[in-house]
């Protein structure tokens, strides 16, 4: 099954319950909160504050990606914040295994979120821990970017491992995901695809949700 995570980054945030709403509406599985500290990548977003007044809004799960440094030092935080999946990147935290498993000891999903230019293999020793992996196929930090085309092939090893280990992990892809790409990642095997400009770009949310479903799932009827 293909979910689709509207990414709130690309919202608009001065009517955000209405926006909330839409997603709902058109059929979104769970939403994207990307979390910017202005030192893993330059920009900053928000904090958990923001993640406890989405969570107030919506009953849909809270998939929170924490760009940011050490994120050790606030998964309690997110966690409490309502946060139903962490995802931390593997190029900002010293002890992997050790966050994975406090992000699910608080009975959260953990997850870990590969840069483009940082092999898969790097990952491939905590697989066992994760319930995602978030392939990043634009460089972390802006929306709008072109999706790299490089992304496919760690998608597939990634796959691959994956069920050759019958691990439970699910790959989730984020960057440049719009109706010509969404294909592409899910035929190489990704299960949740997160879109920002896409869903909440031009057009009505509800059906750029829908059509952005029905190409993913072109994919995977090949």
């Amino acid at each position: 099954m293909i979910k689709i995570a509207p990414s709130l980054l690309a919202a608009d945030f001065g009517c955000l319950r209405d926006e909330i709403r839409k997603a709902e509406k058109g059929g979104a599985d769970l939403l994207h909160l990307d979390v910017m500290d202005g030192n893993f990548v330059p920009n900053i977003t928000f904090g958990p504050l923001i993640v406890e007044a989405v969570r107030r809004l919506t009953d849909l799960k809270l998939d929170v990606h924490l760009m940011i440094q050490r994120p050790d030092r606030h998964l309690d935080a997110f966690a409490a914040s309502g946060a139903d999946c962490i995802t931390l990147h593997v190029e900002a935290c010293d002890d992997i295994a050790g966050a994975l498993r406090h992000i699910s000891a608080t009975g959260v999903c953990a997850g870990v979120a590969l840069n483009p230019e940082t092999p898969p293999d790097r990952l491939r020793r905590y697989l066992g821990l994760l319930d995602v992996v978030l392939v990043m196929s634009v460089n972390p930090g802006f929306g709008g970017q072109t999706f790299l085309p490089s992304s496919v092939e760690k998608i597939k090893n990634l796959r691959r491992w994956i069920d050759e280990d019958r691990l439970k992990a699910k790959i989730e892809v984020d960057g440049g995901i719009y109706h010509k790409t969404a294909p592409l990642v899910t035929k190489a095997g990704a299960h949740i695809l997160v879109a920002g400009s896409a869903i909440f770009g031009p057009g009505n949310v509800e059906d750029n949700i829908k059509t952005l479903r029905d190409y993913a799932l072109r994919g995977i009827s090949r």
